[in-house]
């Protein structure tokens, strides 16, 4: 069965939250951070992975736009470039579900290795392994 489309959907953009709403009188409210990093494109999804591939840095992230495609799902413009995301129902309806879930797994993965919310700011531990000094000579 297909998520009947929202009713209501309203970017709050000084508090960077997307505001849902469904005429059964269900109501959500979503940070564009939570959006951007679980976009459902396939640069994030890729093929078969088990979980979205690791964003950090989206902390300040906004949407730009909101654009309709057809009458199932929404393309979520946001201010980093990223634009290859189509928001189904479903997807939407899914986000909402398990936004509790998702986000402290989220914050749990960044923790893992080392990687922060915020754009400008790159833990030490993130580099290990990853800084080869130059040879001398």
């Amino acid at each position: 069965m297909q998520t009947p489309a929202p009713t209501l959907i309203r970017l709050h953009r000084k508090t960077r939250v997307l505001e849902l709403g469904w005429a059964d009188g269900r109501a959500a409210r979503l940070s564009c951070e939570y959006l951007r990093v679980f976009s459902p494109s396939a640069e994030l999804r890729g093929h078969g992975l088990p979980e979205p591939m690791l964003v950090g840095g989206k902390r300040e992230v906004n949407i730009s736009r909101i654009e309709p495609v057809g009458a199932y799902a929404v393309r979520l413009v946001f201010d980093d470039g990223h634009d290859s995301g189509l928001y189904s129902w479903d997807v939407l309806d899914e986000l909402v579900r398990d936004q509790e879930k998702n986000w402290a797994r989220y914050l749990q993965r960044l923790a893992e290795v080392g990687m922060s919310r915020d754009r400008d700011v790159m833990k030490l531990a993130a580099l290990v392994g990853q800084y080869t000094p130059a040879k001398k000579g």
